[in-house]
């Protein structure tokens, strides 16, 4: 792909994220056009389908949010690069909502597209859960599933935009359980 036809490609995806975040099943694909500051035309020969996009679309942001873990890592100590990608994983999943009905049609379509996605996600997760571990800054008896779960589920109760008060308080919570100096409950078997 030539230079101007990949920042063309990146932007329409861009502002598809964006747009699905905020507006949901409503986002306008003329609008997304003029938001990635191309014609529509061009999101058209890109993307012939709302499918096409909502599908391009997912694929980036999870690849984006993935490859996260490891640029986080490289700029400040696991437990603050694991707020960060947490921060960003609420993100990924407001747009994820925005686009919930086109996308139950792609991924029933592409049936293997959703644990692809989870084991990518599961993975990044992972790497940020044993630097913590191996600095001594986060828990090393953790799931990584267990934490991606409770990430959803901060996700599901304050994932609008007009909660992220909530959803950052949330986070706090879990990434203190996560700590190895966070407070630490009785587990349900003691």
């Amino acid at each position: 792909m030539r230079a101007d036809a990949r920042l063309n490609h990146d932007r329409i995806l861009d502002a598809a994220a964006l747009a699905f975040a905020r507006d949901g099943s409503e986002a306008s694909l003329k609008a997304i056009a003029k938001d990635a500051g191309v014609g529509i035309g061009t999101l058209y020969r890109r993307f012939p389908t709302r499918e096409t996009l909502v599908e391009a679309t997912y694929r980036s942001e999870t690849a984006k949010l993935c490859s996260a873990a490891t640029e986080l890592l490289a700029d400040s100590p696991p437990d603050r690069a694991l707020r960060g990608w947490m921060d960003r994983f609420v993100d990924y999943m407001a747009a994820k909502h925005g686009m919930a009905d086109a996308l139950r049609a792609v991924l029933t379509a592409e049936g293997d597209l959703r644990m692809r996605t989870r084991d990518m996600l599961t993975e990044a997760l992972g790497t940020l859960l044993s630097a913590g571990a191996a600095d001594g800054s986060l828990r090393s008896d953790l799931a990584t599933n267990d934490v991606l779960m409770g990430l959803g589920g901060i996700t599901l109760i304050a994932g609008e935009p007009d909660r992220r008060e909530l959803a950052h308080r949330l986070l706090d919570l879990l990434l203190d359980g996560i700590r190895t100096h966070g407070p630490r409950q009785a587990s349900h078997q003691d």
